[in-house]
């Protein structure tokens, strides 16, 4: 793990997550008092370096949470294209990614949550399927949730799909797997955008109901605990 930066009350690495012989790049970033971690699945073709998924990491951490943007393939992977597609190493990995987070002793105290795009939703619903209550939320953007189909219904983690109102198919699809998820769900549709959230001010409004969601959805562990005995 190298530090890079360590500016406005903030942490800033690049580090390496072992993953079966390989090793995953990623950016992880921890504000000051953060109390969540949002851990990234990036959709087929895109990248931690994305303009769009770095607009929404900043978006959160001025919302308090720290994230993790990483390349769940290496970039000899992904120049198949079918891999981008195989949702079962993609949950792999960002399993991986997520144990390796646990073990970190700066993030310890944070709760974990999933932020996913195109096949990265599945991914990130899948691994929550996976990890159960250990996942505080998850928000999917211009996602595929139905490529995990067979996986929602154990998923524990409040959810939230948010989708272009002018993306007709991927609406659609959001809605069939919006049935079959049985935890605290809400679907969101973004008027004006397409799929990628290219159109004025509907990445804003993406990344701000992603932000929303995990302030509400992610504390401290601490604070996990104290709310889940409360509802108890």
């Amino acid at each position: 793990m190298n530090e890079i930066s360590s500016v406005h009350n903030r942490l800033d690495q690049i580090v390496q997550i072992p993953a079966n012989g390989i090793n995953l790049e990623g950016a992880l970033v921890i504000p000051s008092g953060a109390r969540g971690i949002v851990l990234f699945a990036h959709g087929s073709g895109s990248s931690r370096h994305s303009p769009r998924n770095n607009f929404v990491a900043e978006v959160l951490h001025k919302a308090g949470m720290a994230t993790l943007l990483m390349d769940l393939l290496t970039r000899e992977e992904d120049s198949l294209y079918q891999n981008r597609f195989d949702i079962d190493l993609l949950t792999w990995r960002l399993e991986r990614a997520t144990q390796w987070i646990m073990g970190q002793p700066q993030c310890e105290s944070l709760a974990i949550g999933y932020f996913g795009a195109s096949t990265g939703a599945a991914a990130a619903l899948q691994a929550a399927a996976t990890f159960g209550p250990s996942i505080g939320a998850v928000v999917s953007r211009g996602g595929r949730p139905d490529l995990a189909m067979a996986a929602l219904d154990r998923v524990q983690s409040p959810t939230l799909l948010i989708v272009g109102g002018l993306d007709d198919v991927v609406i659609d699809l959001n809605r069939k797997a919006y049935r079959r998820l049985k935890t605290e769900k809400h679907l969101a549709i973004v008027p004006g955008a397409t799929h990628l959230f290219e159109e004025p001010g509907t990445l804003k409004e993406a990344a701000c109901l992603a932000a929303d969601w995990f302030e509400r959805h992610l504390g401290t562990k601490s604070e996990r605990r104290e709310s889940l005995s409360e509802s108890g």
